[in-house]
């Protein structure tokens, strides 16, 4: 839990840096999300992007596929958002996601916010 702590912790830190540069809100969700990437490449963290999630449907693989936005470390599902109003669809999707992968923890980012700050929620499976 601890290594997952540290990786949410850098996250965080790279977001707020894309958001910054970038300067907030106003982009395609697409932008940040790539930006956030090279922002978390360049600190050294492993990044996987739009990241296919197969959907089991009793016993059947469904030939439709989710996709993760980011995949940090291997551990950490990150959605990229950029709106100006939150959802709580959101995390029900991230939480999807963790369930599907079986991974713990996931942060909805949403670019799409004045400060950021309030624009981040964890999801924990």
């Amino acid at each position: 839990m601890l290594v997952q702590e540290s990786v949410t912790e850098k996250i965080i830190g790279a977001a707020i840096e894309v958001h910054r540069v970038l300067g907030g809100p106003g982009l395609l969700e697409s932008a940040y999300e790539e930006a956030l990437a090279e922002e978390l490449l360049q600190r050294g963290l492993s990044v996987k992007r739009q990241v296919t999630c197969p959907i089991n449907y009793k016993g059947k693989t469904l030939q439709t596929l989710l996709r993760i936005d980011l995949l940090v470390e291997d551990s950490v599902i990150i959605e990229c958002k950029a709106t100006t109003e939150y959802n709580p669809i959101f995390e029900s999707q991230c939480l999807t996601y963790l369930r599907l992968t079986k991974l713990r923890v996931g942060l909805i980012i949403n670019f799409g916010q004045k400060f950021l700050k309030n624009g981040i929620h964890r999801v924990v499976n």
